[in-house]
């Protein structure tokens, strides 16, 4: 009863691991998710009635909660209403006019006896041609008029590259933009620097620039350096901001202005050094400054503006600036009163009225945002980019963050999202967020996943889902449990992907997914089904016997990289860096021994294959063999490639360690070259590995 129960809930009670091997969950992990879906499992009764409960689910409803259709396939609809009630479907568009009628489908099914009325189904068929977008079905009963209506969403077959690059591969950079610095800085990386990037890599004829999730954090200490493990996924951190770049900042009195020198000038003292970048300083000092520039008055137009972009991020919006304001007021929500615990709470109520002010100036650090990215798109495009910014997309949120709290209705209680052991990290990971509750989430016709993808999608090029395959299960470990004993939860992946498919078709967007990890085999055919980019990284592209594989054979429907931030740039890939590091913090489940032997078994081939195929030749330096990796990856058959700056300019140390926290200065590192010498802005263009790699890419992919 048990598996028939964890079944129906899309609850996996064995699983393939990544080498193969079959693997059986544990008894109470499996009892544990469930009752994160709110199922009693306690005893025998109990399953039954959870069976019965969950096979009766749909009969007590009139219509299901959402139908997500492809446009121009017919999509069948049933309706529940007492046995032999006659019933009339159409569907409206979002202005409630009347867009075309469904007929009924001659299609028997015994009607149910469901707390002591008989209820029958009948069967509609959806018009196809549909427009794209997402509409309602109505229906309305013969015998009293009454009416009920469920969400239309109809999704495009597929997301298409940009024309540009319709008969061309494409190429761009990969940056952590809170690394990448310029003498304006505030000690770490902005939306102007970003801007600043975009601009000169498209002028050597980049076609994007993949950033880091821009997610918020909290708005108060300690800011939490990994941007993914935001408090929002939809809502982007201020901490970005060029408070120069602002129209009110002319605004500021010579007074303010000298006010605040001292502390701006100590920040951008750091943009010169290596040492690792700290939040928390920059950001008091930022803060302080965009207080002063938001109490500046605003002419009519630009209160307009703010208004108009309030109006159309709605109750999100407010719900994420309160929060901010209740951080501000009351510090960590984990020491909240139970009257502040739950968005829906009076107390919640009353904080608003009485933290206008502070609600406020989050929204408008929010509009800033969005005005400063819509800038840097709109320049990354104007100077020749076929797609601009492609932002990345975090798979979860903090426990304590934001959304937790104002979409707890959706999200999991208890329960932790992370990965099995795979080839990141061989005691698997455990990334401490609460996940998506399938169940919750279709109910809400998934408008909260919808809203948070417009929102990033606005000034997007693209956008790049960290662990795609979260959109069709993910790794659920009970609260307190270690990271190998969780199991995985199924989501709707035809729902979701067709909706990411339809906000980015509407935005004008690209997506890639994130795909590597442990993966059922047709995930990625299915990503493929919807012109989903996957990602293909060199280091993994080998044969069965660690050969490494030729680039023509890549995935071509991919974004291809040497490497990605959860490794060491390639210099210090090539020095083994990610096996040191992972011996010295306990990562390694075989001996070190083992490890080092199969790394270095592994460079000297990947050694050997450049040099047998003319990209490298005997004297080689580093620098010589990083610009071989990218014109070999260059041969690919990958529409897209991206090369990471660090690479590009001889970095060595990794952004992140997989499973670690405190361990290892994650996502503090800011961009230095070989030497550990800081690298800003205004250095690019004068830098030879650069010129180099991208000639090498050029090169390579006009002779193949």
């Amino acid at each position: 009863m048990l598996r028939r129960l964890a079944d129906a809930y899309g609850v996996a009670t064995d699983y393939v691991d990544q080498g193969g091997a079959h693997r059986d969950v544990d008894e109470q992990t499996v009892r544990a998710v469930l009752a994160a879906l709110d199922v009693d499992t306690s005893s025998p009764e109990s399953l039954l009635a959870a069976l019965e409960a969950r096979s009766t689910r749909d009969w007590r409803r009139i219509l299901p909660p959402v139908v997500v259709a492809r446009v121009n396939q017919q999509a069948q609809v049933w309706v529940h209403v007492p046995h032999g009630t006659g019933v009339t479907m159409w569907v409206e568009d979002e202005a409630g006019h009347d867009i075309g009628r469904c007929a009924q489908v001659d299609r028997w099914v015994d009607p149910r006896l469901i707390d002591g009325a008989l209820i029958g189904e009948a069967t509609f068929e959806v018009p196809a041609g549909l427009s794209l977008g997402w509409h309602r079905i109505v229906v309305k009963r013969e015998v009293d008029a009454s009416t009920c209506s469920t969400v239309l969403v109809v999704t495009p077959a597929r997301v298409d590259l940009p024309e540009a690059l319709a008969d061309r591969t494409g190429w761009g950079f990969a940056a952590q933009i809170y690394s990448v610095r310029s003498r304006n800085s505030y000690g770490i990386g902005d939306v102007a620097d970003l801007a600043s990037v975009a601009e000169w890599s498209a002028s050597q004829g980049a076609d994007f620039l993949l950033v880091n999730p821009m997610h918020a954090a909290s708005p108060q200490p300690p800011m939490a350096p990994s941007p993914y493990l935001p408090v929002t996924r939809r809502f982007a951190n201020p901490i970005y901001i060029r408070p120069e770049d602002i129209d009110e900042f002319s605004g500021l009195t010579l007074e303010q202005l000298d006010d605040c020198a001292p502390a701006i000038a100590t920040c951008r003292a750091a943009n010169d050094t290596p040492d690792l970048l700290e939040r928390d300083p920059m950001w008091v000092v930022k803060r302080r400054v965009l207080e002063l520039v938001a109490a500046v008055t605003k002419t009519p137009d630009r209160i307009e503006e703010f208004v108009r972009y309030q109006e159309r991020e709605g109750n999100g919006l407010a719900d994420f600036a309160l929060w901010c304001a209740l951080v501000d007021t009351y510090g960590d929500p984990r020491g909240w009163s139970d009257e502040l615990s739950d968005v829906t709470r009076p107390g919640v109520a009353a904080a608003r009225a009485e933290l206008a002010p502070a609600i406020e100036f989050h929204m408008w650090c929010q509009w800033i945002l969005d005005q400063q990215f819509e800038a840097a798109q709109a320049l990354a495009v104007d100077s020749g980019m076929a797609i601009g910014i492609l932002h990345d997309l975090a798979v979860g949120v903090h426990p304590e963050g934001s959304d937790a709290w104002a979409l707890s209705a959706v999200l999991a209680r208890d329960i932790e999202v992370g990965a099995p052991p795979d080839m990141y990290n061989q005691i698997g990971q455990n990334w401490s967020q609460p996940p998506w509750r399938p169940d919750a989430l279709a109910d809400s016709a998934y408008i909260p996943f919808r809203d948070m993808l417009r929102t990033i999608l606005r000034h997007a090029g693209g956008i790049r889902v960290d662990h795609v395959l979260g959109l069709f299960r993910l790794w659920w470990i009970p609260k307190g449990a270690q990271a190998n004993n969780g199991t995985y939860v199924r989501y709707d992946h035809e729902a979701l992907l067709g909706i990411l498919a339809l906000e980015a078709t509407l935005a004008g967007a690209v997506v890639i997914g994130e795909d590597l990890g442990t993966l059922e085999p047709w995930v990625q055919d299915a990503l493929r089904d919807r012109g989903f980019l996957g990602t293909t990284v060199l280091w993994f592209e080998t044969e069965p016997d660690g050969r490494p594989r030729d680039p023509h054979f890549w995935r071509e429907l991919s974004l291809a990289s040497v490497t990605v931030h959860d490794l060491p740039p390639s210099a210090g890939y090539l020095a083994g860096e990610h096996v040191r590091l992972r011996h010295e913090l306990g990562l390694l489940a075989e001996p070190f021994e083992t490890e080092w032997a199969a790394y270095e078994s592994a460079r000297d081939q990947w050694i050997s294959t450049l040099l047998n195929s003319g990209f490298l030749s005997e004297p080689y330096s580093m620098d010589d063999v990083i610009v071989a990796l990218h014109a070999f990856a260059a041969q690919s058959s990958a529409r897209l490639l991206a090369v990471s700056l660090p690479d590009a300019v001889g970095d060595r140390r990794a952004q992140n360690q997989p499973g670690t926290d405190q361990e290892h200065p994650n996502w503090r590192v800011p961009l230095c070259d070989g030497a550990g010498r800081a690298i800003l802005v205004e250095d690019l263009p004068g830098l030879e590995l650069p010129v180099r790699v991208m000639s090498a890419i050029t090169h390579a992919r006009g002779a193949d």
